[in-house]
């Protein structure tokens, strides 16, 4: 039995007994297939990013600045949850373990449901938006070696959900905190997930039974196309 969240507002759940996610392998092309049921799309202003492909992977473009959210899909007729993290880091509470010990989204069968930000509390979560290493929210944690990666692991659940007390969320750090954290983090241009404005997000404790195999697995990188341009031009040279 489980520990878990429900998201009041976006309808969804967050279920959590232990931290964030593991890295994936960077050697492959991508990281894992996409699977019928299970889906999860970079949106920017109410409209999905194209991938491209470059340098042997596929990405999406991270636009420097804008502020996007995470439209995950459940298209099976099972109630599910879902270890979501950004740059390595659990978008529930920031901490960087397996995907069955992390806090995890629960989504009703057939629904769609929109994370926004960071969890930053009870109440409250924190946009996401696409800036640079340096200023960064792993950078502020002090963990910045995986960047630029987006995963969704998912798990169908054996049996009913059984609501229990509201609990709070003690993760929320003031900023002077973070940036202290983060003051010797090297700074570089690679494409990164930034932690930004509030947003009102009320969550509550529920318990949940899970299966212990994952369902299924979706991981998408992203990085500024205008970078990769660059970094192409500067690698070859005009013919004599």
């Amino acid at each position: 039995m489980n520990r878990i969240h429900l998201v009041l507002t976006a309808v969804a759940l967050l279920f959590g007994i232990a931290p964030g996610i593991v890295a994936q392998d960077s050697s492959t092309d991508r990281l894992t297939k996409r699977y019928s049921e299970f889906d999860v799309d970079v949106v920017v202003n109410g409209r999905s990013l194209a991938e491209y492909y470059d340098r042997g992977r596929t990405y999406i473009d991270a636009i420097q600045g804008a502020e996007y959210e995470l439209r995950v899909r459940n298209s099976s007729p099972d109630r599910i949850a879902v270890a979501l993290s950004v740059d390595g880091l659990n978008t529930i509470d920031a901490r960087h373990t397996s995907a069955w010990n992390a806090s995890k989204w629960v989504i009703e069968p057939y629904q769609t449901i929109t994370i926004s930000g960071w969890q930053v509390s009870s109440e409250r979560a924190r946009h996401f938006y696409f800036t640079t290493e340096r200023d960064s929210y792993g950078a502020k944690l002090g963990q910045t070696q995986n960047l630029g990666v987006i995963s969704a692991v998912f798990f169908r659940e054996r049996r009913q959900v059984i609501p229990v007390t509201p609990q709070p969320i003690t993760r929320d750090k003031s900023d002077s905190e973070m940036s202290a954290r983060g003051a010797s983090a090297p700074r570089r241009d690679d494409a990164a997930t930034g932690i930004g404005r509030n947003v009102h997000h009320d969550v509550r404790w529920m318990d949940m039974d899970l299966e212990s195999r994952a369902a299924g697995e979706v991981t998408i990188r992203y990085e500024s196309r205008s970078r990769c341009c660059r970094e192409e031009s500067r690698g070859f040279s005009p013919e004599p």
